[in-house]
């Protein structure tokens, strides 16, 4: 099993910036890849950012590139992203995830709330 805890949600103003953590335990050992989503109220949940531990370029949804930037910390085995030039349409419950084999590790999200 892994567990992904998330932090460093809160509110934030237009043009303000937010720096997200996840940090996974357990059998780290067994996932590849962690990714970022978020759903907004009323919305699907959508892809935001995704890295691989083992290096390469991240992946961003359009919506963000350019604002956001995913970085990891394999020591500590954590995920971060860092959210720039907010918009209130960032506002969402942010949530890492971990794939794994037909299945996903998630963790229990946190709120983002960007006011104009």
């Amino acid at each position: 099993q892994v567990q992904l805890v998330e932090s460093g949600g809160g509110l934030v103003q237009a043009g303000g910036s937010l720096r997200l953590s996840c940090a996974a335990s357990g059998r780290t050992f067994t996932i590849y890849r962690m990714r970022w989503f978020r759903q907004a109220p009323g919305k699907d949940r959508e892809f935001v950012a995704g890295i691989n531990w083992s290096g390469g370029s991240p992946d961003y949804a359009d919506s963000v590139k350019g604002r956001f930037t995913i970085s990891k910390d394999n020591a500590k085995s954590t995920v971060y992203l860092q959210m720039t030039s907010l918009r209130p349409e960032d506002t969402a419950i942010y949530s890492c995830n971990a794939p794994w084999g037909s299945s996903n590790y998630w963790g229990q999200g946190t709120q983002v709330t960007v006011s104009s």
